[in-house]
Formats: C-alpha cells, structure tokens, sequence
C-alpha cells in the first residue's frame, strides 16, 4: 500500500479557491492539462436548509496510466486499448460548509475495486497565518494492489507508478485552479471577460 501527502497553500482567498476548485473540470481551458480526466457528470447536489451546508456528487471517469502486462491480461479493456490503459469511474463526494469556510473532498474508485484500491481525500481551509487571503490545502492519497498483495514487489510497483502519476495529475490539477483564481480575480476587479 502508498499512502502519500501533499499540502499546497493557494495565495488566494477560500471562496475564490473553492470556486475554482467547482470550475476546474468543466473549464474549457483545462482540458489539455486534466487530458487524463474522460467524463465528469453531477450526481447530486443538496444545500442544506438547517445547516446552509452543501453535499454533492460527482461521477469522474479517469484513464488509468498504461498498466503492466499482468494487469493487462486480468482486464479485458485495457488490453485491448493500444498503450494498456483503462477506463476507471469514480465517485467525489464534497461537503462545503461556507459559514466554517471548510470544504471536504473524498474521491474513491467504484470500478477496477478488484484490481486496486484509490481514496483520496482533500481539504480547503483558510490558512492559519493569512486566513482572509490565503487558502490551505491538503491531499491525502492511498492506493492499494488488491490482488498482487501476495507478490509484494509487482503490487508495490504498479502502487508506485499509480502514485507518480497521481502526483502529476494533482499538480496539474492545482495549476489549472491557480489558473482559474487568476482568472477570477482579474474577473472581479472588471479586467477579465465575463466566460472562461
């Protein structure tokens, strides 16, 4: 099993953050960079009206880097695909609590289970130094090889070339909400067109 842990602080305010973070999927200008992400699509969405909180869902739908040939040959899919890699669909569940300025994200796969475990777990808070200008945030990853537990050095392999490529998709995925909270604080300040 890896289990891994990044933290990035955003020079950006919570709410321009997390707006950012909504955007990240849907912005026509991260599809080069997220090329990695095939389908997002909106499961749920509730606000709610006690506690002003908001609960949502998300189908994503990831391919997955070229797996190793033994992987290759237990699905079907990705054999056939020409460089090994699989579709695999996820599940983020958020919660945004705005009054506490915390919002909570867990992602998981709910297909390849039997192949291998990820969760993923984030969290957006104001940062303790600069809270009113800066957003801390921190990304807590773990991936396990289910069926290869038994030859360790194959499973910790493929966990390890899982990991490397999680940890250039995040910081792909942090350079596209840098890019979008630019975007709105130009777009705040009346300098920046009105669409992404």
């Amino acid at each position: 099993m890896v289990v891994y842990t990044q933290e990035h602080v955003y020079r950006h305010p919570w709410d321009r953050v997390t707006a950012a973070a909504w955007r990240k999927f849907t912005d026509p200008a991260s599809r080069t960079a997220l090329s990695h992400v095939a389908d997002v699509h909106t499961l749920h969405r509730r606000l709610d009206s006690d506690t002003g909180r908001l609960h949502a869902a998300r189908s994503i739908t990831v391919r997955s880097p070229p797996l190793p040939f033994i992987l290759r040959r237990l699905l079907p899919s990705a054999a056939a695909s020409p460089n090994g890699a699989a579709l695999c669909h996820c599940v983020e569940t958020s919660l945004v609590d705005a009054q506490r300025r915390a919002m909570d994200v867990v992602v998981r796969n709910v297909s390849l289970r039997g192949l291998i475990e990820i969760k993923e777990r984030a969290s957006y808070r104001p940062h303790p130094d600069r809270p009113d200008d800066w957003t801390q945030f921190r990304q807590e990853t773990t991936i396990r090889c289910r069926p290869l537990a038994a030859l360790a050095a194959v499973a910790e392999k493929v966990e390890t070339r899982c990991a490397e490529r999680f940890l250039q998709n995040s910081a792909k995925g942090r350079e596209v909400v840098e890019r979008i909270c630019r975007y709105l604080e130009a777009e705040s300040a009346g300098a920046a067109p009105s669409v992404i």
